[in-house]
């Protein structure tokens, strides 16, 4: 073999040679660019699964709706757990402006949310999710015979009003300042619940509180709509609120509230759409 064959020979085996490691380098970098991509996916998947826990703070005539939510929300999302804490709007705005722990707040009035976002408690602007109406409820059967407002103004009546610090109270007073009306109410009560429970356990005759709420009750009391009511509607507000320690839950858990399915469970408690 001559000089220049086996020069040419050595040549080729070279550049079989480099061939042969881009093709395994080629290879190695698509496995590992494959993998990167898969363990990226994995990684974003995991990052979007929601868990712990999501305490809401909740105006009271928000009870029966939320509770349902919330069930909804754990099983969408399993591995979360809803708390709830229930109450005056005026308490729970307190509460959270004193500290306390919590996520999410949904608030029975503007008025109470403001004592919130004036805090600086709340993470961005909040977002008004239904309104709520007054009724009068009495007792089952309505044996007092109440039709309107101003049969509230009867002497031998029981009546009960949530105190005027929490959003049922004030729009009740608004309701009565409209039609000129002086009520004389037996007591005023923490919140629409607790107003409510006077009727119920026939401690009052009547007590002027959401309509939500007296369909919540069923045939424990029975309802009167006065036309006051109209002037005196109540827009609720829900935010997330800056001291979280679960963002991503409590802001999925706002949007459950506000998707139409959540609309459809408030809307069938007696809600008005906002």
């Amino acid at each position: 073999m001559t000089r220049t064959a086996r020069r040419n020979r050595r040549m080729l085996q070279v550049t079989g040679a480099g061939a042969a490691a881009l093709l395994a380098l080629s290879a190695c970098s698509s496995s590992d660019s494959d993998s990167a991509g898969s363990d990226s996916s994995a990684s974003a998947s995991a990052s979007d699964k929601l868990s712990g826990e999501v305490t809401v703070f909740a105006a009271a005539s928000l009870k029966e709706s939320f509770t349902a939510l919330g069930k909804e929300f754990e099983k969408e999302h399993p591995g979360t757990k809803v708390t709830f804490s229930f109450g005056g709007s005026d308490a729970l705005a307190a509460s959270i402006t004193g500290g306390a722990p919590a996520d999410v707040f949904a608030s029975a009035s503007p008025k109470t949310m403001k004592i919130v976002t004036d805090a600086g408690d709340a993470s961005g602007t909040p977002a008004t999710f239904v309104r709520n109406q007054l009724e009068i409820a009495t007792l089952p059967g309505n044996p007092d015979k109440i039709a309107s407002l101003k049969d509230l103004t009867k002497s031998d009546l029981k009546v009960v009003l949530c105190d005027k610090t929490v959003p049922c109270g004030a729009a009740a007073q608004k309701a009565v300042d409209a039609s000129k009306l002086k009520l004389t109410p037996v007591s005023y009560e923490e919140d629409v619940k607790s107003a409510l429970n006077k009727v119920v356990l026939k401690e009052a005759d009547a007590a002027v509180v959401y309509k939500t709420d007296v369909k919540a009750a069923g045939d424990k009391v029975e309802g009167v709509e006065f036309p006051e009511s109209a002037d005196a509607i109540n827009d609720y507000p829900i935010t997330v609120l800056k001291e979280s320690r679960n963002t991503e839950a409590a802001k999925a858990f706002i949007a459950l509230v506000q998707s139409p399915e959540g609309q459809k469970v408030l809307s069938e408690a007696g809600f008005l759409q906002p």
